[in-house]
């Protein structure tokens, strides 16, 4: 009976850690800096920046961007704010937030990616020669350099995350605006997206945190009416 129980608790944590429970948020965005314009007027598309942050409110998101405001050319991995800094000052940045479900197991690898990624933040520098390389279709991916979308697609990679199939350093934030898998939470404009969620969004009330629920997003929630 002993073995049994063993067995079918095995078999539980088993199936438990192989279903899509957990939640990593992609922000794609478009400020009003000079590179921003510049990447949308080459790529026509309305987004041109990618992060990856691991809760609904974008406390902690990581990208590779600018490390200092007045200075676009000093770039590498940096934690991102979206109420300072380039967010910050640009009060008109748009926005999409996509909610990517994944399981326990991945989940605990992005985890432990990002951590490793960040204690050698300072190694890391921004992949201009890759961005040329996107323009001529030819992948140029080097160890401690990366632009925003290329690091965004490596860290779920290597975590396991089911992608859709590209080299990384030929990714653009256009590849996780059309992929259909992650959910789109909101649209709009950055600086109102806290707001949106204080007003749409339940909370834990034991908690205190915003309560993710699949399939409840911004759509779903103008169909209602709310």
């Amino acid at each position: 009976m002993a073995k049994q129980n063993k067995r079918n608790i095995k078999k539980k944590n088993q199936r438990k850690n192989t279903e899509r429970s957990k939640c990593v948020y992609i922000c794609l965005s478009k400020t009003s800096t000079f590179p921003s314009k510049v990447i949308k007027m080459w790529t026509k598309e309305p987004y041109a920046h990618t992060s990856l942050a691991m809760d609904i409110e974008l406390n902690e998101m990581y990208s590779f961007a600018r490390k200092y405001l007045h200075n676009p050319f000093y770039c590498g991995l940096i934690k991102e704010d979206i109420t300072t800094g380039v967010f910050g000052r640009d009060v008109d940045t748009e926005c999409v937030i996509k909610r990517l479900w994944v399981t326990p197991n991945e989940h605990k690898r992005i985890v432990r990616i990002l951590e490793k990624f960040w204690k050698e933040h300072n190694l890391y520098g921004y992949n201009y020669i890759g961005i040329f390389g996107v323009v001529f279709n030819r992948a140029v991916e080097r160890r401690y350099n990366y632009f925003c979308s290329q690091f965004v697609y490596t860290v779920l990679d290597q975590a396991g995350v089911p992608l859709f199939g590209k080299k990384a350093g030929l990714v653009r934030p256009e590849d996780f605006r059309i992929w259909d898998e992650p959910e789109v939470v909101y649209e709009g404009k950055l600086n109102q997206y806290r707001k949106y969620l204080e007003e749409h969004y339940p909370k834990d009330a034991a908690t205190g945190k915003y309560i993710e629920e699949r399939g409840i997003n911004q759509r779903t929630i103008e169909i209602l009416g709310a």
